[in-house]
């Protein structure tokens, strides 16, 4: 696996909404196999509305989307349907993503279930599925507010990596937990990367937990993209004025390892 193959590119993305409110406006950057991309910025600024479009969860009003070197605006929704095992999401909200109806081996098996590959899975595999979130497989039987918020964020986590993603957008995973937990949370993305060879889109507006997390950084403002480069670099020595606010205006993070 080479580090410098594109997985991801957009190019040119556009969103508009009602008569020309232009959310996201000529938005292009790579995501390479493997590494992480932070994006930054404040709320509003167009970041959630740029990964979904990159998922065709919402579809762009412009440009384009390669993933692998396949145009995904292109497909067709039977292609997107296959696609999808390759792709997927862990929202913010670790309460509002899990339906509390549902016991945690169903929320496991929902995947499965959605892409008709039901009959593959067995219980010791969701147990599995559990354990490398740092969970215990008797948590299979118990519904979600049964749960703390740091829990119910890696059960979205054993969900989200239950068909083998390559590539995974965290939209600001750790943001509604406290920062203890979201710590712990974050360490834990980085040691499934690490095990499991993930490519992440990670959204965020805290440049120290980006500078940690990532290797490359883009920062985006009132829907446009105004900086991006190595994380370090952008962190370091930021060229725009805005990246030097957003730098100012988030207190450091605690110890992480």
């Amino acid at each position: 696996m080479s580090k410098d193959e594109v997985l991801v590119e957009a190019c040119g993305l556009v969103k508009e909404y009602g008569a020309g409110r232009r959310v996201v406006d000529d938005v292009s950057f790579t995501i390479r196999r493997g590494e992480t991309l932070g994006l930054v910025g404040e709320s509003g600024s167009g970041k959630s509305t740029v990964a979904r479009m990159l998922l065709r969860l919402i579809e762009p009003s412009g440009g384009d989307v390669q993933y692998a070197g396949q145009d995904l605006l292109a497909m067709s929704s039977r292609e997107m349907q296959a696609m999808r095992r390759r792709m997927q999401i862990v929202f913010q909200d670790p309460y509002a993503a899990l339906n509390p109806r549902m016991r945690v081996r169903e929320i496991l098996a929902e995947p499965f279930v959605i892409h008709e590959r039901l009959r593959e899975v067995q219980r010791s595999q969701l147990e599995t599925m559990l354990r490398t979130v740092g969970l215990d497989g008797s948590a299979l039987e118990r519904f979600p507010h049964e749960f703390s918020g740091g829990q119910r964020q890696r059960i979205n986590i054993a969900r989200a990596l239950a068909l083998q993603p390559e590539f995974v957008v965290l939209d600001e995973p750790a943001s509604a937990l406290d920062v203890s937990v979201g710590a712990q949370v974050v360490n834990l993305l980085r040691e499934l990367q690490l095990e499991f060879g993930l490519t992440y889109l990670f959204i965020s507006h805290s440049m120290p937990l980006v500078r940690y997390l990532c290797d490359r950084v883009a920062v985006m403002q009132r829907g446009r993209l105004v900086e991006i480069g190595e994380c370090v670099q952008v962190c370091d020595a930021p060229r725009q004025e805005y990246t030097r606010q957003l730098i100012a205006a988030t207190p450091e993070m605690p110890a992480m390892a």
